[in-house]
Parts: C-alpha cells; sequence; structure tokens
C-alpha cells in the first residue's frame, strides 16, 4: 500500500514536472506537413516557432510563446489576420528543412505567404512578442494629407509614394501587401482623392520610386512603376529592385541577422558627419565589382562599432576605412582612396578568396605588389591583416540557442 501511494506520489511530480514546460492547450497552432501550406497562403502574418523537445531554450520558450499566442488571438481573432504557430523539428523535418533551421528555437516571419529569411530575434518574452506582431500588423503604408509632408521624409532609404483617386481600391491593397513584406528597405507613402489630383492620370493609380540621399549617381534617382499595381508579383519584383540594395547599413538591431548568412563582410566605416565617402563606396560596389553572392557588401558606423575598428588599429580620425571581416580574420583595405583606381578593391575582394589573404596571415610571403603603393611597407600590411575576427561575436550565441552546425571554414 506504502508502495503504491509512493508511484503516485512520483506519477503526480511528473505531472506536475511536465506541465511546468509542455505548451498551454488552445495557444499556438500546431503546424506540419498536413497544414503549412494552407497556412502559410491564408494569413497575412504568420510566426513560427522552430523547436525541439529536448533543446533546454526551447523549453523555456515553450510557456512564454503560448501565453503571447493567446494574447495575440483575444486581440487579433479575425480569421487569415495572423497565426501563431509551433514546429516540432523532430517530428516535422521535411518542414524544418524547408525554412533551413539550423538552430533551436528559430523565430520564422512569413508575410503574405513570403516565407524569405525573416526572423524574430528580439527579446523572447510575452510582452514582446505581442508588440512584434501588433507592430506586424500595423499599416505599412502612411497617408499623406498634403504635398508639403512629401518634402519632410527621411531620405535614409528608398521611398514608394503612391498616388491613388480612393482609398476602397484592389491596386492600393496590393501595395500594402507588398509595403508590408518590403517596410525594412523602403518607406511607404499614399495619398488619395483631391491631394493625389493632377499628379496620376485620369482613372489610374501611380506609384513613384525616390532612391535614399546616398544612393550612386548612376542609378534612376526617380523612376515611375509601369507595370499593373494589381500583380503583386509584378509589384514585389519591382520594389525588390528598387528597394533591396547591394550596399546594406550593419546596426546592432541587424547583425545577427546578416552575420548567419555565413558571407565574409566587405565593409566601410565611415564618420556619420561625412556620408561622402558612403556614396562612393555604394558607386564603386555598384559599376566597378562584380555582383556576386559570396561577400556582403556593408557600411557602418564608425562611431557604433569602434570596437572592431581598435583592432584594426584605427579610430574615429582614420575615417573612412575599408575592411574585410571573414569571421576568423579581418583584413585592412591599405588605403581608402584607392578604391577609385581601376580593379583595386576588387583585387582586394578577389585576394580573400584565391587564399592570398590568409596565406600571408599564416605563412607570410609576399602580396600582390599591384595592389599597393611602393610606399607601403611590409609591416604595413602585416598590421592590416593581424587582427581576428569582431564581427563572429555577432553570430547566433550558443547561450540562446541550440546551433545544429557552428563550424565553417574561413574560404
Amino acid at each position: 500500500m506504502a508502495l503504491r501511494k509512493l508511484s503516485c506520489c512520483w506519477a503526480l511530480l511528473l505531472i506536475l514536472g511536465c506541465h511546468q514546460v509542455a505548451p498551454i492547450a488552445g495557444s499556438s497552432v500546431v503546424v506540419g506537413d498536413h497544414n503549412i501550406d494552407q497556412i502559410l497562403e491564408s494569413n497575412e502574418l504568420v510566426l513560427l516557432n522552430f523547436y525541439t523537445e529536448w533543446c533546454p531554450f526551447s523549453i523555456r520558450l515553450a510557456p512564454i510563446f503560448e501565453e503571447a499566442a493567446r494574447q495575440v488571438y483575444a486581440t487579433f481573432p479575425e480569421a487569415g489576420r495572423v497565426t501563431v504557430g509551433r514546429v516540432n523539428c523532430d517530428t516535422e523535418k521535411n518542414v524544418a528543412n524547408k525554412f533551413d533551421i539550423i538552430k533551436y528555437p528559430t523565430l520564422r516571419v512569413v508575410r503574405h505567404g513570403q516565407m524569405g529569411r525573416s526572423e524574430y530575434r528580439g527579446q523572447r518574452s510575452v510582452q514582446a512578442f505581442y508588440q512584434f506582431v501588433e507592430q506586424e500588423l500595423a499599416d505599412p503604408v502612411r497617408e499623406f494629407l498634403t504635398l508639403e509632408e512629401l518634402h519632410y521624409i527621411k531620405d535614409d532609404t528608398g521611398v514608394i509614394v503612391g498616388y491613388f483617386m480612393d482609398k476602397n481600391n484592389a491596386d492600393y491593397e496590393n501595395l500594402r501587401k507588398v509595403a508590408s513584406i518590403s517596410k525594412r528597405e523602403c518607406r511607404f507613402y499614399a495619398g488619395f482623392g483631391q491631394v493625389s489630383e493632377g499628379l496620376h492620370p485620369a482613372g489610374e493609380n501611380t506609384l513613384i520610386f525616390r532612391a535614399d540621399a546616398t544612393k550612386s549617381s548612376h542609378r534612376e534617382y526617380y523612376s515611375e512603376y509601369t507595370g499593373s499595381i494589381s500583380n503583386f508579383d509584378e509589384l514585389l519584383t519591382w520594389t525588390d529592385e528598387k528597394c533591396i540594395q547591394l550596399v546594406r547599413e550593419i546596426t546592432f538591431d541587424n547583425a545577427e541577422e546578416i552575420a548567419e548568412e555565413g558571407l565574409p563582410f566587405v565593409m566601410l566605416f565611415y564618420n556619420k558627419n561625412n556620408l561622402q565617402p558612403v556614396m562612393e563606396f555604394k558607386t564603386v560596389v555598384e559599376t566597378k565589382l562584380s555582383h556576386t553572392s559570396m561577400v556582403n557588401y556593408l557600411t557602418a558606423d564608425g562611431e557604433l562599432f569602434t570596437h572592431p575598428l581598435h583592432h584594426l588599429g584605427k579610430t574615429m580620425a582614420d575615417l573612412p576605412v575599408i575592411a574585410i571581416d571573414s569571421f576568423r580574420h579581418m583584413y585592412l583595405f591599405p588605403r581608402y582612396e584607392d578604391i577609385h583606381k581601376p580593379g583595386v578593391l576588387q583585387e582586394f575582394v578577389n585576394d580573400l578568396f584565391t587564399g592570398k589573404l590568409h596565406h600571408y596571415f599564416h605563412y607570410g610571403g609576399e602580396l600582390p605588389t599591384t595592389m599597393w603603393e611602393n610606399d607601403t611597407t611590409q609591416d604595413e600590411i602585416l598590421a592590416a591583416v593581424v587582427p581576428e575576427s569582431q564581427f563572429k561575436q555577432l553570430l547566433p550565441s550558443p547561450h540562446r540557442y541550440t546551433l545544429i552546425n557552428q563550424t565553417k571554414d574561413e574560404l
């Protein structure tokens, strides 16, 4: 009898212990092969938690994520607005592979069926999750009531302006869909009725793209969309072409996401009080360098990233500075002014992949003399390649994720 009571106590303890980490019933949706396509196609926003039952970070997140889902559904109960779901990667390997999951938990965001590689990387709290969903569901297009407002739009990113006959039409709803996907790359504005009168052909709506202030001068600064605004795929393609730039700005907010792409950084450190080098760097990248998916071209505010500058032996007074971070070592481009010499920056990038920069770091020897001025000494070149990578510290942390594959070669 005593043994039976003891067994009952152990069973009760096990039930209570499991209850602490088990999902809260009736909150997030179980997602798998059987319903993934339907969920992605029928929702404005989908937030997915890719987890395993053995991952300690997944276990800690489970009750927080489930409570957040409960609050989201209480505020946004409409069908097709938002789905908060969970994917067990041990039992749903096809879905996990479809999203290229390499760490647990991964929180993926899908907007209007467009998967991309977007993730939620913010704070893991009920309030943070709820606020994220709330912000994502907010209208991504800002209405302007006077043309004067357009003169005061910040020009540090691309801008798409729509001139519509009225607000209740399919063209505008399609723009809102595209804007919700592309709002991190561009700002979206729209005017309706009388405020837009005379700015679009009679009986037609019009979209205009305006480039950011540091856009290189060889590309169109203003351009008009000539396709069908009601064609979602066509409009999204045009928006991507205009808004997604070859050179991105790295910040502490997006550094982990960019670093996880696993591509070496070719980056310009600049002084925010002088944006001329930013324009010059963008122009060289867009017109003089081969467009490759093997590197990330970035600009970085030197005031924010003083730590890697220090390891390069540089200060704010030395800006602008160009360097490559391979996630093992940092290689300094000896003279910023040489970007204007044909082929010099391209050769510096090429030498990362041929192994010349890496070989010199480990074994010494001569680097191509065509890259450097005659008065550049070997000691200066050695100092340029000594520092270890500083941006690898911004990769996803093992203190936050269970990483599946952490090992990558330099090249």
